[in-house]
């Protein structure tokens, strides 16, 4: 895939301008965004992030067309799980409805960044280094069994690295607007507004971690890499606004998540062994038959287990509201 410097420059500059144009136009004045708004952006995102692959599998070829919508599945429930735990911290941090969509829109920009940097180190490594692929093969299968069974009931606001911030850093008890610091008694205080973007952005932090080396299973091009990242995070805050208490049903969403990133580290591994010709020895016999898992099986494999949880998720709650109700007018039957 040929990308010149100056599409590089052409789609940063895009992308830069697309997050401005969010705040100065939607985030600036605070305000709690309705369905409807929600809805049209969210589609709008979705439909621009659909056309571009469109793009690339006309322009490059359907190979990787086929990677950039792995890539982007993937992403973007990565980044929707994002949302669940940006839901937890606003909710620890007493985020008034109002300025939420601007603590996300920080959050999207320091994500966005952070998995910039992210990608230029992997695009780096990758090229001077096949068995970095072995690498993160086990890293992904590591996280998978933490996104699997790890129980994260604790609240991000109250975690170690939020008390080390309080103690660096005064901060006011009280909001005051959307403002990030005020000035008291003349002292200059954080508001409670930056320690939740400080906090989200921690966060961006780890999950980045995740994200890069999963896509890098699926696509080797820095170019996909990035776009399909920029596209999961864009519209993301009206996503957050548009699926509100869904998130909390999408109860599967980890396990799902976690079957993802354990095929993408088996598909690293695999690859890692086809790059380096670590199973082919003895003048080319191989000692060890591995599967090269095709593109196209990784997208209907990718889509097939979100569409498994998502649903999964919604039965069950379904399921357990129904039995919630059924109680509710057992117990109103018997106090009567």
């Amino acid at each position: 895939m040929q990308i010149t410097p100056l599409i590089w420059i052409i789609t940063i500059a895009v992308t830069v301008l697309f997050f401005v144009y969010e705040f100065f136009v939607h985030v600036r004045k605070p305000h709690e965004p309705t369905i409807a708004e929600s809805a049209r952006w969210s589609a709008f995102y979705i439909g621009l992030a659909l056309l571009f692959g469109v793009g690339i599998g006309t322009v490059s070829g359907w190979t990787f067309g086929g990677e950039y919508f792995a890539g982007y599945l993937t992403e973007k429930a990565l980044s929707i799980d994002n949302l669940f735990v940006f839901l937890i911290v606003m909710t620890g941090f007493a985020v008034p409805k109002m300025y939420q969509q601007k603590v996300l829109m920080y959050g999207i920009i320091i994500a966005l960044v952070l998995r910039g940097g992210f990608i230029a180190v992997g695009a780096t490594l990758i090229e001077n280094f096949s068995w970095i692929f072995y690498i993160f093969g086990a890293l992904l299968l590591v996280l998978a069994y933490r996104q699997a069974f790890s129980d994260d009931e604790s609240n991000p606001a109250d975690g170690k690295f939020v008390k080390l911030v309080r103690r660096i850093l005064p901060v006011t008890e009280e909001y005051h607007e959307d403002r990030l610091t005020v000035k008291k008694a003349g002292k200059r205080f954080a508001t409670p507004m930056l320690l939740t973007i400080i906090a989200i952005g921690f966060i961006d932090l780890v999950f980045a971690v995740d994200s890069i080396p999963a896509i890098y299973g699926l696509t080797n091009e820095a170019y996909i890499v990035f776009t399909a990242n920029a596209f999961a995070l864009m519209g993301l805050r009206q996503l957050f606004f548009l699926i509100g208490g869904l998130l909390e049903r999408l109860v599967y969403l980890a396990q799902g998540l976690a079957v993802i990133l354990a095929f993408i580290g088996v598909k690293l591994v695999f690859h890692a062994l086809h790059v380096n010709e670590l199973p082919f020895i003895n003048g080319g016999e191989p000692l060890l038959w591995v599967p090269e898992i095709s593109i196209a099986f990784s997208l209907m494999f990718i889509g097939a287990t979100i569409a498994v949880a998502t649903v999964a998720s919604l039965i069950k709650t379904r399921g357990d509201s129904n039995k919630d109700d059924s109680a509710m007018v057992e117990d109103s039957n018997s106090s009567s």
